[in-house]
């Protein structure tokens, strides 16, 4: 405003502004529309104050009109409030004012009139409000009044209410009340049961709780017998003498589970019997993961069918990725399983094992390798082995729970059940497994509403009748569960109907599950004879099929039963060796008759054992029974003591001896009237007993006899090997594994199947031999059979051993192979086959064929027409069958053990076929050179040192082989003057008539061979029969008391631990020990007493072998003392049973020498009675050889190295005579005399030497033929004699090897001390062929 006040002549603009600010009169005052009274105006120094507080509302129209006209006539100066800022701004502040002002008398123009209708309206509103005032007044009272009336309708209305609602509420809670007890009133008996169980198991629990976790912590590894055992026969009676309470009728299952979890464990495949149920509960119930010991694989399939649809990760330790898959299972909380677990762990699981668990953050982890995994509680793992006796170290086993998920016989004959009316009854099966599944889930289920309801009880607040929903959750949960039980009841009783359906069916299925366990308790003889319980349902099923249709039941179940055990019988005889078959013939007898309650155990005991006393027998046997065998009249005897029959035999026998001994000298007495009168009156395994007594040679014959009354002579002839029914059983996922004896080939038949079949080689019959490097050529050759269905042969595989186990794991994941695809496998028994090849495998045995014809067709069946035209010399064919007589002769001897060869030998087809081409060679060089002397010496050296004697290595053996060949080849078996024969014992053994007959003559002529033959004929005395029949008879006894159960008690009802530790006793008390540092001789004593008896200290070479022989001596007493004292210890528990004690306390059982005292013992074959006794003469020699000096005559049988003491004696005449060692040997003389109490001055009397092969005469002393059916016979003392090396040898003696034992020399070369020279009048080849020895130690 000062800046207008300024100005002298302003602006127009500012001045037309003032001009209508003067209009306005913002002063009050009356102002001319000049510059001077606007000049005026703003001098007021009020004048913003005046501007800001102008009273709008007095502004006149004349003031508004002036103003207008004002901007009007100055129009054309743009009286803007922009174009004012660019003049003055004070200008422009004032005409936004004036602006403003009259903007505002425009608007309050219109405004007025309503102002003044709103004064109106008010001073009406104030009537309105006072005449309002005074109705409200009486409003209120009245409202009050009105209230008081509502408050008294409301508090009746609300009494009302109020007993209406309590009679609703007690009506419904009256309706509820008696819904609720009709609802509870089925469930109050087993509430009440239930609450008074629960009454009564809480008294309980302290001892159910301790059987029940002794149950988890040590049971599992058990059989059920055991278990069964343990917790009822110790565990319960130690509660009792205790005084700790425990259930009277405590079962694992009723403790540790409920009916439903076990029904659906059955429905998922895990059998019913108690054994499995507890396997149910410790694979569930424990704290550490289980280990499962499956060779069936009932575990595997049972935890498969349980987890399926939990997403179960399967793996092997051999898997390569099997850690990853187990920490996703880990994290995830998946369940994992473990197939296939050998006896050892990867230690990068052990984390897991042990549960290893941190916890970082609360979040639980353990580690796995090198990775940090967290861990899910729902985690499970299983580990599941196939070995059927696995050996883990106690650091494995206190990792997981170790279950036996063997089957058993029970648990099998349910499944077989199935098997069976499936087959049958196919109708009946299938509505007994629904019945079985919809019992389960119906059980469940009912559980679970009950568990329901028991939950809404207990959960309910308030009261309960006032509960709706759960009333109507009852009613409908009731009704449900009525629903459901009666569906139970109405499926139990079609369960019991069915049953007794099933159940006829039920001799079949029990016939099944004793054939299994037959079969495969023979992997203990022989672990090559391992098969799955898989392998077995196929040819059980297949064996359902093929028997006879009958309409009558009875006659069905009978042919079914004949079938199942034939079928069987033929299936296991063709995997097993010869000398096992009647073994489990036997055995297959033993459990049929024993099933049927027709089985004497005692007296099978007593055949199979005899007398295992140690002591000597009770009676001195009678002079007229000296024909009768020491150990025979021991069993005699010790069976008298417990049976009257065989105390009246014994009595029958020493009145009537000679009865008996006519008996005795028949060939076949088995076949023959039984003598004496008792006898006839005895049952066939009493008779059994009479032959292991009399002649126990003859026991495998009447075994036979026993076998075939029993079950029937097909028992007693087990079938040929059919190759085209091998491959009918075979299929492309079963291996067949051919298990080699010596002699045995089987490629050639295979390949002659092939042929047939349309599988030629090389095209689609590929084979390889195993050996170093042939591994991945065998693999690419079977991944190539697989696919394209060819034919795969893989020799030897017993040569390559560590590549099985990947041919193994291959063999596991050939899951498409082509329909035609067949493996076909070779080996030799070994222990390093895998288990699970031989699980799934089906076994076959090849030997060669069994006596003289059937060996000679055999080789005559490998060569045809052609072959024998390629020589055109007119004497290669009967040479050629002189070969195939040689070649069956020198398979035969080989049945007589080590009378007939030393180390048995593997002549096969092979030295035959290229003897015959080495033959063929020579015999054509003759005839084109036209010699007339044949090549006999390059012949017989060709065949018997190169072909067939390049696989002998025995001296003696090699001498049996070139005596055969200077018997059957030279001028003389052309001789027209005197024809030649092999042999005219019991059959004219001789060569066909014509010298150019054809393979069909010599065929012809062979089948006219008798079947069986006598040893004669090979060379052999008649009585190397008896020998073979007892070598068989003793593997026979060894094999079925290793069979039998190890849980039976003795016919006296002592315990099995109790046996052992009484012959424990009685052997340890026959121990001359000082102390079990020193054993029996104090070698110090010794030494110093023989020195002070020798002219100087130095003791001689003989007491030097004394001194070796005591060292030896106290070695084994030390560790026989010892084991014993150990095992005495462990048979009461106060140390742990490990194998070694256990195998010693099994053979004292058995009564046998323990394999860890024979080891630190001279080589025998004595059973542990004669061993003692030997063991205590032994004892005795040793004194009377320290206390009296070197013995007059030395029993070298008593010597541990009798060769040393020979040595000895050959060094001290050297010294005496001045001769050199190394050309000095021995001289023997058999004299006639059996004892001697005078020294030799050189050389010494020897006694204890044992004749086999032939007989002594003492009065001519020299060797005769042995008689009939005795097998050795005792020399009389022998002079050994020390000489010079160039002495010669006497005429008219036969050098005679000594060997320790009747096992003769090994193939290592052990068991020869020396040879003798035994006066002869006979040729040294017949004794070669016969086989003469003389051994130290018999088995008697």
């Amino acid at each position: 405003l000062q800046e207008l006040k300024a100005f002298n002549n302003p602006p127009v603009h500012v001045k037309i502004v003032c001009q209508m600010c003067s209009v306005l009169r913002p002063t009050g005052e009356k102002l001319e529309e000049s510059w001077g009274d606007s000049r005026k105006m703003l001098g007021n120094p009020r004048l913003l104050d005046l501007l800001k507080d102008y009273p709008k509302d007095t502004i006149t129209d004349k003031m508004f009109r002036t103003c207008k006209k004002i901007l009007k006539d100055n129009k054309h100066h743009d009286l803007s409030v922009e174009n004012m800022a660019t003049k003055s701004q004070a200008g422009k502040g004032l005409l936004v004012w004036v602006l403003a002002i009259l903007r505002y008398f425009e608007v309050a123009k219109d405004v007025e009139p309503l102002r003044e209708k709103v004064k109106s309206m008010e001073r009406e509103q104030a009537k309105t409000e006072s005449e309002l005032a005074e109705l409200q007044k009486t409003t209120t009272r009245l409202s009050i009044e009105l209230t008081d009336l509502n408050d008294g309708y409301a508090r009746a209305n609300k009494e009302l209410d109020d007993l209406q609602y309590q009679a609703g509420t007690m009506e419904k809670r009256l309706i509820a009340a008696t819904k609720l007890i009709d609802g509870l009133k089925g469930e109050r008996e087993r509430w009440s049961k239930d609450i008074g169980n629960l009454e009564l198991n809480r008294k309980n629990l302290v001892g159910d709780c301790l059987l029940g976790a002794s149950f988890l912590s040590y049971m599992g590894v058990f059989t059920a017998n055991y278990r069964h055992d343990i917790m009822y026969s110790h565990l319960c009676i130690d509660l009792i003498k205790r005084n700790i309470p425990h259930s009277t009728d405590f079962k694992v299952s009723t403790m540790m589970s409920t009916d439903v979890t076990m029904q659906n464990w059955n429905a998922k495949g895990l059998p019913a019997d108690d054994h499995s149920m507890q396997n149910g509960i410790l694979a569930t119930s424990g704290r550490r993961f289980p280990l499962c010991i499956d060779p069936q694989q009932q575990a595997v399939g049972w935890i498969k069918k349980m987890y399926t649809g939990d997403s179960l990760i399967i793996k092997t330790l051999n898997d390569p990725d099997f850690l990853k898959h187990l920490e996703l299972a880990i994290q995830f909380g998946k369940p994992f399983l473990f197939e296939s677990v050998g006896e050892e762990f990867d230690p990068i699981i052990d984390p897991v094992l042990e549960k290893a668990i941190i916890v970082e953050n609360g979040t639980k982890c353990v580690i796995l390798g090198d990775k940090k995994i967290e861990w899910d509680e729902k985690f499970s793992l299983f580990l599941c082995t196939k070995l059927g006796n696995p050996v883990y170290s106690p650091e494995a086993m206190g990792k997981v729970t170790l279950i036996n998920f063997c089957v058993t016989q029970d648990g099998l004959c349910s499944q077989l059940l199935n098997i069976v009316v499936t087959h049958e009854r196919p109708d009946l099966e299938e509505q007994f497994s629904k019945l079985v599944e919809d019992m389960a889930t119906n059980a469940q289920l009912i559980v679970k509403l009950e568990n329901s309801l028991l939950k809404e009880l207990s959960n309910s607040s308030g009261n309960i009748l006032d509960n709706e929903d759960l009333i109507c959750t009852l009613d409908k949960t009731k009704s449900k569960a009525l629903e459901i039980q009666l569906k139970i009841e109405e499926s139990q009783a079609t369960k019991t109907m069915i049953n007794n359906a099933r159940n006829e069916y039920k001799p079949v299925s029990t016939r099944g599950s004793i054939l299994y366990f037959a079969s495969s308790g023979l992997s203990i003889i022989n672990e090559m004879y391992e098969f799955s319980l898989e392998l077995f349902l196929a040819q059980f099923i297949m064996a359902l099929t093929s028997a006879n249709l009958d309409e009558i039941i009875g006659n069905r179940l009978t042919n079914l039963v004949d079938s199942c055990t034939t079928k069987i019988y033929d299936f296991t005889c063709a995997g097993i060796f010869e000398k096992h078959k009647l073994t489990f013939a036997f055995h297959l007898t033993r459990l049929i008759l024993i099933e049927k309650d027709e089985l004497d155990i005692k007296c099978l005991n007593s055949f199979l054992k005899g007398d295992t006393n140690i002591d000597e027998a009770p009676e001195t046997k009678p002079l007229t029974c000296h024909w009768l065998r020491d150990s025979g009249w021991k069993d005699l005897l010790y069976m008298a003591n417990s049976d009257r029959n065989f105390l009246t035999l014994k009595d029958e026998l020493i009145e009537k001896p000679n009865i008996f001994k006519a008996w005795w000298e028949i060939e076949a007495p088995e076949d023959a009237i039984p003598p004496g009168d008792v006898c006839k009156s005895l049952s066939p395994l009493q008779m059994l007993c009479v032959t292991r007594i009399l002649r126990p040679d003859r026991s495998y014959n009447a075994v036979k006899n026993f076998v075939s009354e029993t079950m029937g002579e097909h028992f007693i002839q087990p079938p040929v090997i059919n190759y085209k029914h091998i491959y009918d059983q075979s299929s492309c996922h079963t291996p067949t594994v051919f298990i080699l004896s010596p002699g045995a080939d089987p490629q050639t038949d295979i390949q002659k199947l092939g042929d047939e079949l349309g599988f030629t080689s090389p095209n689609k019959f590929r084979f390889v031999s195993l050996g170093q490097g042939q591994g991945p050529i065998a693999m690419k050759i079977l991944n190539a059979g697989y696919k394209r269905g060819h034919w795969v042969l893989l020799q030897n595989c017993h040569l390559l051993s560590s590549w099985l186990k990947e041919l193994d794991k291959s063999l596991e994941n050939l899951k498409d192979a082509h329909t035609d695809f067949r493996l076909w496998l070779t080996t030799e028994p070994t222990d390093q086959f895998p288990l699970g090849i031989l699980q799934k495998s089906m076994k076959v045995v090849t030997e060669p064929p069994d006596g003289l014809k059937l060996n000679m067709r055999s080789s005559l069946s490998k060569i045809d027409e052609n072959m024998l035209d390629e020589c055109p010399n007119n004497i290669f064919r009967p040479l050629v069958f002189v070969l195939i007589f040689l070649h069956a002769v020198l398979q035969e001897r080989r049945k007589y053990g080590k009378i007939g060869w030393n180390v048995q030998y593997d002549f096969n087809e092979s030295d035959f076929m290229i003897s015959r081409q080495l033959m063929s060679l020579y015999l054509t060089k003759a005839w084109e050179d036209k010699d007339e002397v044949l090549p006999w010496g390059s012949l017989k050296y060709l065949i018997g040192d190169a072909m067939y004697g390049g696989r002998v290595s025995d001296a003696n053996d090699r001498h049996i082989l070139t005596t055969y060949l200077e018997e059957y080849m030279g001028d003389f078996i052309f001789d027209s003057r005197s024809k030649f024969h092999f042999s005219q014992i019991g059959f004219d053994f001789a060569l066909p008539d014509k010298n150019g007959g054809k393979i069909e003559e010599y065929r012809e002529y062979i089948e006219t061979f008798p079947l069986t033959n006598s040893p004669a004929v090979i060379g052999l005395h008649p009585n190397a029969e008896i020998g073979y029949f007892m070598d068989r008879t003793n593997e026979m006894w060894i094999d079925l008391i290793s069979l039998q159960p190890r849980t039976e008690s003795s016919s006296s009802g002592v315990s099995r631990e109790q046996q052992i530790a009484k012959v424990a006793r009685d052997v340890e008390e026959k121990i001359p020990i000082i102390t079990l540092d020193i054993g029996s001789f104090d070698l110090l004593v010794v030494q110093t007493g023989i020195s002070q008896k020798n002219s100087d200290d130095t003791p001689n070479p003989c007491q030097v072998v004394l001194f070796q022989e005591l060292d030896r001596w106290n070695r084994l007493c030390i560790c026989m003392a010892k084991s014993l004292i150990l095992l005495q210890k462990a048979l009461v528990g106060d140390i742990g049973m490990n194998d070694e004690l256990e195998e010693i306390g099994n053979a004292l059982l058995n009564g046998f020498l323990p394999r860890f005292w024979s080891r630190l013992a001279p080589a025998t074959e004595k059973n542990l009675a004669s061993w003692m006794t030997h063991f205590t003469k032994r004892h005795d020699q040793y004194v009377s050889w320290i206390k009296n000096g070197e013995p007059s005559v030395m029993w070298l049988s008593g010597l541990h190295v009798p060769e040393s003491y020979l040595t000895a004696l050959i060094q001290m005449t050297c010294r005496k005579k001045n001769w050199p060692l190394d050309k000095s040997t021995m001289h023997t003389i058999v004299t006639k005399k059996t004892t001697s109490e005078e020294s030799l001055d050189d050389g010494c009397y020897v006694s204890g030497l044992y004749l086999e092969g032939a007989s002594w005469d003492i009065e001519k002393c020299c060797l005769i033929r042995q008689e009939p059916k005795i097998l050795t016979v005792e020399l009389p003392l022998m002079k050994i004699i020390p000489m010079e090396g160039n002495t010669p040898r006497s005429q008219n003696t036969f050098r005679t090897p000594v060997y320790t034992t009747s096992s003769r020399r090994n193939a290592a070369g052990h068991g020869l001390v020396f040879e003798a020279d035994l006066t002869s009048s006979m040729h040294e080849s017949f004794w070669i062929l016969q086989g003469v020895a003389l051994v130290l130690n018999t088995s008697a």
